[in-house]
């Protein structure tokens, strides 16, 4: 590599920091919006978000990024790290120069009233506020995708953005291995002499016990909330970065079950630990993030389930929550472990336990394919939505807050994004596999309160690389083998067989 090409890419560098600086203003705008904004202030927030995503715009498809592009085309001297840079912006100002610039910036002023009307719509348990705003957000994105090429199957463009590579067709056939494992074993557990109680764990726990013991948790699980990170209180938890010195995450706390804050402090705490790890060298390469969201929801699933519901987890943090609760004195660990792997079937996602949550993935994958497809009317959304709950989990929602309008993504515009969570669950699950291999002490090491091991394989084995190889190749390198859905269905099987003897 010739001096002139080093020197273009310490330019490249320097000016990918610029978009760098102006999205992570906007993430922050973002962060305070569901933090601490006025709600009367959400009409100026969002011009303010829609001129900088504007400037943004305007850098990404600029005459300086084309010829940043047109030098380093056909150079086939580059390191892998600038091929994968290089690549990235390419892929970045393809799309963005097929979305006239008055359009995009109307985007964003639209996808911030959208999330305000979500949250007044779940507020008030009415589908009709958020329903026009949701109408918007399919068309916009509908459109997106034609831009790019995708005409023949638009939700392909649209789960590229999120898991890149990845397409319907292999998807489908994903998830149908997948369901049928899991409707297999949820009908042997149902049939289970086993029967599990929770209920000992509904009781009075103070918001302050619980932001101290999931402080203690994520402190000791590796995520640094005292010097790089937050945690904060949302509607819906939520993990949002600014360069890997400034990870934050959010929970919701329930003063009567400990469990939704805890465990999405965990889950929240697996995405930040992924941030905080990518190395600083991608610091202003667009590739300081992780492979994928697939390959993010495997880190958040992993210390969530992997690690966050494990009898060996539990057996070192169990007692802090005995001293914190005395209630849970006379209650012996495996009753315990039992009660947080509970299975049954509910209308909550984020609530889900771990087997039956890749079933509400599906549903919704399902409904953006027919959404973005065209098959369903705006209208019908609720009904079809409780009929797929009623099919698939046996439950139906009792109004819009718990069902059509639980989760905040389509507010957004982030339709292709919720097949990543089950995808996560693969990810994690062949990733375990390999760690256990690498690590074979790896539960003795959790028992103790050693994490720092599992946490440090996990930093040199995945979240270093950040977004400089895709997912595919990402789980080949850190596997030997090519996604596979078999681990989970192992893993879920060996685990909850065990607990229902199925």
């Amino acid at each position: 590599m010739n001096q002139e090409t080093i020197t273009k890419i310490e330019e490249l560098k320097e000016y990918l920091k610029k978009i760098e600086y102006l999205s992570s203003t906007i993430a922050l705008l973002h962060w305070d919006s569901a933090i601490y904004m006025p709600k009367e202030a959400i009409e100026y927030r969002s011009e303010m978000m829609g001129y900088l995503s504007g400037e943004s715009y305007k850098l990404t498809t600029s005459e300086t990024m084309k010829a940043f592009i047109d030098y380093f085309h056909g150079k086939d001297d580059l390191d892998d790290l600038t091929k994968a840079m290089v690549e990235n912006i390419r892929k970045e100002y393809d799309h963005a120069m097929k979305i006239p610039e008055p359009e995009y910036v109307q985007y964003e002023i639209d996808k911030a009233l959208s999330q305000s009307a979500w949250e007044e719509a779940k507020k008030k348990k009415d589908f009709s506020i958020f329903k026009p705003h949701l109408a918007k957000m399919i068309a916009y994105n509908k459109k997106f995708s034609e831009y790019w090429g995708f005409v023949g199957n638009k939700y392909d463009g649209l789960l590229d953005l999120y898991e890149p590579g990845m397409t319907t067709e292999r998807l489908d056939v994903v998830f149908g291995e997948l369901r049928e494992s899991l409707v297999s074993l949820l009908q042997r557990i149902n049939n289970s002499k086993i029967k599990t109680d929770d209920a000992f764990l509904k009781g009075n726990y103070s918001v302050e016990s619980q932001r101290k013991l999931g402080e203690s948790i994520l402190g000791k699980i590796g995520y640094d909330y005292e010097k790089r990170g937050r945690i904060d209180e949302s509607e819906h938890p939520f993990t949002t970065n600014f360069g890997n010195k400034d990870v934050r995450i959010t929970t919701k706390y329930d003063p009567s079950d400990f469990r939704p804050a805890i465990f999405s402090m965990i889950h929240e705490g697996g995405h930040g630990i992924y941030e905080q790890n990518v190395s600083d060298e991608l610091t202003g390469t667009s590739l300081a993030s992780g492979a994928s969201m697939g390959m993010h929801e495997s880190q958040s699933r992993f210390y969530e389930n992997i690690l966050g519901k494990s009898k060996a987890f539990w057996s070192y943090f169990y007692p802090e929550f005995q001293n914190a609760y005395p209630e849970l004195n006379g209650v012996e660990l495996m009753s315990f472990y039992r009660a947080i792997n509970c299975v049954e079937s509910s209308l909550i996602r984020i609530d889900a336990d771990e087997l039956t949550y890749s079933l509400h993935v599906i549903i919704r994958y399902e409904m953006e394919k027919l959404l973005i497809d065209g098959e369903v009317d705006i209208d019908d959304v609720p009904r079809l939505w409780n009929e797929k709950y009623k099919e698939y989990l046996g439950v139906t929602p009792e109004n819009d807050a718990e069902g059509i309008l639980q989760d905040v993504h389509w507010s957004g515009g982030d339709f292709g994004y919720f097949p990543t969570y089950a995808l996560g669950n693969l990810y994690g699950s062949q990733i375990f596999n390999k760690l256990k291999e690498e690590v074979p002490d790896w539960n003795q090491k959790i028992c103790s309160g050693d994490f720092a091991s599992i946490t440090k394989w996990l930093k040199e084995n995945v979240h270093q690389y950040g977004a400089t190889l895709k997912p595919a190749e990402l789980i080949k390198k850190v596997t030997g083998e090519e996604l596979s859905a078999k681990y989970f269905i192992a893993y879920l099987n060996d685990k909850f067989g065990a607990l229902y003897e199925v």
